[in-house]
């Protein structure tokens, strides 16, 4: 059995996301699980792009593809499907990944500075030190790797104009992965269940709203963090730093909160 098929197998059912959920979807269709290009096909294409016409790849199956390295800065990566892929090193500055199908990528060490990841698919990911700085990023983050990655001033908000398609928003659920960086990050109404994020940076992040049950903050920074009516059931706020420099009194279930 090929191991994206094994990752996707294994993969636990997800709670309500807002974006498309993998229930009900059939992840061995060839679009899910093939590639319809080669390595040196998409080079050709990139390097075939103009600065104002960039390389698009818009539905195009790009799964279990090594295209780890290229340089897909500003290119249109709408709705691709990128399961099991291994983007890692690579540049996506820029790039329009908005509902692409990512689950299982290898994007370790990957610049996604401003890029647009609105519904993008990424459970069980690969994100270590990968840098989402001002990137939008109300996508599913479910179970992946997330171990120094960068998010700075990343948007993970909800979309409120789209409630009748759901909450549309960033989860994080069961996320793992210590010294992640969410300075300035919006993260208001984000779903944090359970996502064991030890030493994580949340300094000046706006965290109103999110959901935080059971998540595992220990020594995380909390310095100038908004948790006006954040969810803190059984949330581990042990050894936090700048505690006294935030909100927390404002949170929900803070009493319930492990300190």
């Amino acid at each position: 059995m090929r191991p994206l098929l094994i990752i996707l197998l294994a993969l636990a059912p997800l709670s309500a996301l807002g974006q498309s959920p993998l229930s009900g979807v059939d992840m061995t269709l060839p679009k899910m699980t093939e590639a319809q290009m080669s390595r040196a096909d998409v080079i050709s294409r990139l390097k075939a792009a103009m600065t104002d016409n960039p390389a698009d790849f818009t539905r195009v199956w790009l799964n279990n593809l090594d295209l780890s390295g290229l340089d897909f800065s500003n290119a249109i990566l709408r709705a691709t499907s990128l399961n099991g892929t291994n983007l890692s090193g690579a540049k996506l500055d820029g790039a329009v990944l908005s509902q692409a199908w990512m689950i299982g990528a290898n994007l370790s060490g990957a610049s996604l500075i401003g890029a647009e990841l609105f519904q993008t698919q990424l459970s069980n990911a690969d994100l270590s030190n990968a840098d989402f700085t001002n990137a939008r990023t109300a996508a599913d983050f479910t179970k992946a790797n997330l171990t120094r990655a960068v998010f700075k001033g990343a948007d993970f908000s909800a979309d409120m104009r789209n409630q009748s398609m759901g909450l549309m928003r960033g989860v994080l659920s069961s996320a793992r992965g210590s010294d992640v960086d969410f300075t300035d990050a919006q993260m208001s109404r984000a779903d944090l269940e359970f996502a064991k994020l030890p030493n994580a940076n949340f300094t000046n992040a706006d965290l109103s709203m999110a959901t935080l049950g059971g998540a595992d903050l220990t020594g995380a920074t909390l310095s100038g963090a908004d948790f006006t009516n954040a969810d803190l059931t059984a949330t581990r706020l042990t050894d936090v730093r700048g505690a006294d420099q935030t909100n927390l009194g404002a949170a929900k279930n803070l009493d319930r909160a492990i300190r």
